[in-house]
């Protein structure tokens, strides 16, 4: 058993008082969040993960009134995200982190804080298909579609073939929906970057409405570049799949970790929830969801929230700053906003979710008090942001603090009900009307 040397112990003693927010997390939301002066100490990480528990026997999160939350799905092996098949079934991905060597002290503090939070289990490495084939809003059928995968994450049906994101390449295999589960390990469409440490190893995908392309949300490798920039290529950014030829481009840059992604219904413009950086305090930086421009650079790592220069990244590059895009809207600071999906206005829940963004966001690790651990709605007018973030599901917080589950993905099911993903409590929770 690996134990904590002195320099270890004392490193996270340091973390554990290094000071508290501030501000509440409410300031570090919408299209102007408070930006405080960054935190002398920020370069020791706050160490303050709730502590993963799991739901007691009939526990639930907390809906708004005239909502019911149920359990779709449950007895699931860390889910983290979901996609919706034309005929309704729903696919969810089991998986995690791909295994890496453990070397030195900042990976053993990342291992503790990675068990306590519940994200410290092996990948499964799976698709699991769930069927609901009766209405009744549980998932009767519960089967694998594909496994033996490499920490898969994004899922898109593009005709008759079924796109993976593995943490390592996009594969697809032909598959009709309601048929028999695809064999074999599929066919390489394009690799994606790797290479160790991958550190943020979730690798996203998005059709576009006619189909002709794939996009991918992929995260840096490291909170500043740490290893060097050119470390960094096609990394913190959105990249473009043309699925005819082959070629693959960055279509976007300067985003540190993207992960989901949506077609904003109005303007038709792809939308991405953004992790910023660490170790600035604990109310800097604030996450964010934005629309994505082709070829636009939104600050990472030389800068946050527009021109806001982060000094900590030598050599500056001056050039890339100054075209640096301001965020739409923040979603508060590292709250792990990872979950983004447009509600279709006409949908079950009601008139007020029509058009709005849902978004699950998996909570803290290095804030104090904890943010997150909810999933948020932002009301949307005209294809932008117009109102403050409203809680729509709460509730994964005991009384103690400790983590009963964690919301990562977030769709509307076939009936207009909303699924998420729980990868700490293993269930798939339903908030229908």
């Amino acid at each position: 058993m690996l134990r904590p040397s002195a320099a270890a112990l004392a490193a996270l003693s340091l973390a554990a008082c290094n000071g508290a927010a501030e501000l509440p997390s409410e300031a570090t939301y919408g299209a102007s969040p408070t930006l405080t002066a960054p935190d002398p100490n920020g370069p020791i990480p706050m160490i303050n993960p709730a502590k993963a528990v799991g739901w007691p026997a009939g526990g639930k999160p907390t809906a708004p009134a005239g909502m019911t939350v149920t359990r779709f799905a449950e007895g699931l092996d860390h889910p983290r995200w979901l996609y919706r098949l034309p005929n309704g079934d729903v696919l969810v991905a089991e998986s995690n982190s791909p295994a890496r060597e453990e070397k030195g002290l900042t990976a053993w503090v990342a291992k503790m804080m990675m068990k306590r939070a519940g994200a410290g289990v092996p990948s499964a490495n799976r698709i699991t298909l769930l069927r609901d084939a009766d209405g009744d809003g549980l998932a009767e059928v519960k089967t694998p579609l594909l496994t033996g995968l490499n920490s898969p994450f994004g899922m898109a049906l593009v005709g008759e073939w079924l796109y993976v994101a593995n943490t390592d390449a996009v594969r697809r295999w032909r598959y009709v929906p309601g048929g028999p589960a695809p064999t074999g390990p599929g066919e390489k469409v394009a690799d994606l970057p790797a290479e160790a440490p991958n550190g943020h190893w979730t690798k996203g995908l998005l059709a576009s409405p006619d189909g002709s392309k794939l996009y991918i949300s992929v995260g840096s490798h490291s909170n500043l570049a740490e290893g060097g920039i050119e470390k960094e290529k096609n990394r913190a950014g959105i990249l473009e799949l043309d699925l005819a030829t082959g070629a693959m481009r960055q279509f976007a840059g300067g985003l540190r970790n993207p992960v989901g992604m949506d077609w904003e219904p109005v303007t038709g413009a792809l939308w991405t929830a953004v992790n910023e950086r660490d170790m600035l305090g604990h109310d800097l930086v604030p996450d964010y969801m934005t629309s994505v421009k082709d070829g636009g650079f939104y600050g990472w790592p030389y800068s946050y929230f527009g021109q806001n220069v982060d000094v900590r990244m030598q050599p500056q590059n001056p050039d890339l700053v100054a075209k640096a895009i301001v965020p739409d809207y923040a979603l508060g600071a590292h709250t792990a906003s990872l979950g983004l999906t447009f509600y279709p206005v006409g949908g079950s829940l009601g008139a007020a979710y029509g058009g709005g963004a849902f978004v699950g966001q998996h909570g803290s690790w290095n804030r104090k008090p904890v943010s997150g651990y909810k999933v948020v709605f932002v009301p949307f007018t005209a294809g932008k942001p117009s109102g403050k973030a409203q809680d729509f599901l709460t509730g994964f917080l005991d009384a103690k603090g400790q983590a009963l589950g964690r919301p990562v993905g977030v769709i509307p099911d076939s009936k207009g009900a909303l699924l998420v993903a729980d990868d700490v409590g293993n269930i798939i929770w339903r908030v229908s009307r």
